[in-house]
């Protein structure tokens, strides 16, 4: 199958109302024009996995309804504060919050790249994080003594989203050095991507791309959206918008603050 280059809209298609969606960190191309996108839209009762963290993406969807359940080892805005729709969703009980750790999520995708029901990790037993998710199991190691060891079920959301420099005509994607991306591809059931530009070549057959290259048999649907991840940065080409991240933390401090913020920035499609 060859992805298929499309509008931002077809190519979301695939995500719909209560599937489980996997977006990367903010560091690794989160599609931001892509959320904005299904904020308008009206998605809703997504179970977000956010392989392992996220900041203004996930706490966007949260405080625009988006969210039933979380799944992920951290939300916060880093130097700009506190993520506060998560903060106020958390404490106010409105998500389901499904704590994990970066180790375990990346366990759980690979797992599911390997086509295996589930990847063994230590360094879990003894934590809160596993006395709080009874989806895991403590098991004696088979080929040792007193050795117990967590087994954690594979993840295969329904659909991954991210953003990458560019890709080809074969829906071919470039994401460089970001490895964790072709991890979620391959785990994922769909992916969807949104790309700055269309490369004219064949990235497969580009001795240096293909190292850093999704095959596009992989991918669902691109589509071309420059500056994709913006306000986030995107590695090796732009770097975060600090000033619009400040903005955004000082006006979803309040309800009516975040209100302003949707309005502007995402109903009228306001860009960087």
């Amino acid at each position: 199958m060859t992805a298929i280059i499309c509008s931002l809209d077809e190519a979301l298609a695939p995500i719909a109302d209560g599937c489980v969606l996997a977006v990367p960190r903010e560091s690794s191309g989160a599609a931001m024009a892509a959320t904005r996108a299904l904020i308008r839209r009206g998605i809703n009762r997504l179970h977000l996995i956010a392989l392992p963290t996220s900041s203004l993406q996930a706490d966007l969807l949260i405080g625009a309804g988006c969210i039933e359940t979380l799944e992920t080892s951290a939300v916060s805005l880093g130097e700009f504060g506190p993520a506060p729709c998560f903060t106020s969703a958390i404490l106010s009980g409105t998500v389901r919050m499904l704590d994990t750790t970066c180790p375990a999520l990346h366990a759980q995708f690979q797992a599911a790249e390997k086509g295996v029901p589930f990847m063994p990790l230590r360094g879990l037993i003894g934590s809160d994080v596993l006395a709080q998710r009874r989806d895991w199991r403590v098991i004696d190691n088979p080929f040792g003594k007193d050795d117990p060891i967590v087994l954690l079920p594979a993840l295969s959301p329904d659909v991954g989203l991210f953003h990458a420099p560019m890709a080809d005509h074969s829906g071919n994607v470039f994401v460089g050095t970001q490895r964790e991306l072709i991890t979620m591809a391959h785990a994922a059931r769909k992916t969807v991507v949104t790309v700055e530009t269309i490369h004219d070549g064949d990235l497969l057959r580009d001795p240096t791309l293909v190292a850093g290259t999704l095959p596009g048999f992989y991918v669902e649907a691109v589509a071309v959206e420059p500056r994709g991840a913006w306000p986030l940065s995107l590695p090796d080409h732009y770097a975060i918008d600090a000033a619009h991240m400040s903005e955004y933390a000082r006006l979803a401090a309040a309800p009516e603050g975040f209100a302003d913020y949707l309005q502007r920035y995402v109903y009228e499609r306001r860009a960087a």
